[in-house]
């Protein structure tokens, strides 16, 4: 069974590389060069289908696409589905951790609770067949720690883990993160088909 992974998200990427081997995934052929989709849903999992469902459509074969963010509850689980915007720019990582910070600024430390949310939504052919969610508790710290990963990872500390997400390399944040966690969900769905080698049906 063959997944395409619909992401230009090098830091994705990587983090479904530290997954086990079990999951192969593939960037889907072409992705640049494909037309994008606007995220116009009001949820994680909304926006994991539109474009999973999108991508879907340029090829037979089955497409994995995630969405995810950080939720901080002292600004109301805010950045939420803007997280990779959250400072106006898509993708600027940078900024986005500059302006968490100033947000956070008169935060005390016992207040800074977040999580880590993640959706998969696996689709074939402009129809999503299921949807994995994973989450990871943790807190907002005063001030970057790591130098792994990417996005909010060197601001995210991890509760399970007792590090900071930045702390962990690709392996280890697999065990722990939202993403892994989706991606496990993933992972025993496809194994609890009868015909492992064989696609669900359509």
């Amino acid at each position: 069974m063959t997944l395409y992974l619909a992401t230009g998200n090098p830091g994705k990427v990587a983090d479904f590389q530290g997954m086990e081997p079990a999951l192969r995934l593939e960037i889907l052929p072409g992705f640049a060069s494909l037309p994008s989709i606007d995220e116009t849903g009001d949820t994680f999992e909304a926006n994991a289908r539109l474009k999973a469902e999108h991508y879907s459509r340029f090829t037979p074969d089955w497409v994995v696409a995630d969405d995810s963010g950080l939720s901080v509850d002292a600004l109301g689980g805010a950045p939420g589905i803007y997280s990779a915007r959250f400072a106006g720019r898509h993708g600027d990582d940078a900024a986005n951790n500059r302006l968490l910070l100033e947000r956070l600024r008169n935060v005390p430390e016992g207040r800074r609770g977040a999580a880590y949310i993640c959706v998969l939504a696996l689709a074939r052919r402009g129809v999503t067949q299921a949807a994995f969610a994973g989450r990871v508790e943790g807190s907002v710290l005063e001030a970057p720690r790591g130098t792994q990963g990417f996005g909010y990872d060197p601001l995210f500390f991890c509760t399970e883990a007792g590090r900071g997400m930045a702390e962990l390399d690709a392996v280890q944040k697999a065990r722990f993160s939202h993403r892994g966690r989706a991606a496990r969900a993933l992972l025993e769905w496809i194994r609890s088909w009868p015909h492992p080698a064989s696609p669900p049906p359509r």
